[in-house]
């Protein structure tokens, strides 16, 4: 199981990239324990500046907009 962390204040780019790394993963089979982090200190803590940004297994992979499918697609390997 990965776990991803979506960092940001709550916006609608944050909340928008949450759904689609959910809709992505449970498409692709993978398991995930999905959080929504949107402490600014803790989001700091990952050196993100612009946000959303994504987490997975305590890597950034992204920061910054809304990712597109195909990279978030990416991170979860090929459909099951």
């Amino acid at each position: 199981m990965k776990n991803v962390k979506i960092l940001g204040p709550g916006c609608r780019n944050c909340q928008t990239t949450l759904t689609l790394v959910g809709e992505v993963a449970r498409a692709r089979g993978v398991e995930i324990q999905l959080e929504k982090v949107d402490q600014i200190a803790e989001i700091a803590r990952y050196g993100i500046m612009s946000t959303p940004g994504v987490v997975i297994d305590e890597q950034v992979v992204h920061a910054g907009g809304i990712p597109d499918r195909r990279k978030v697609e990416s991170w979860f390997g090929p459909a099951a």
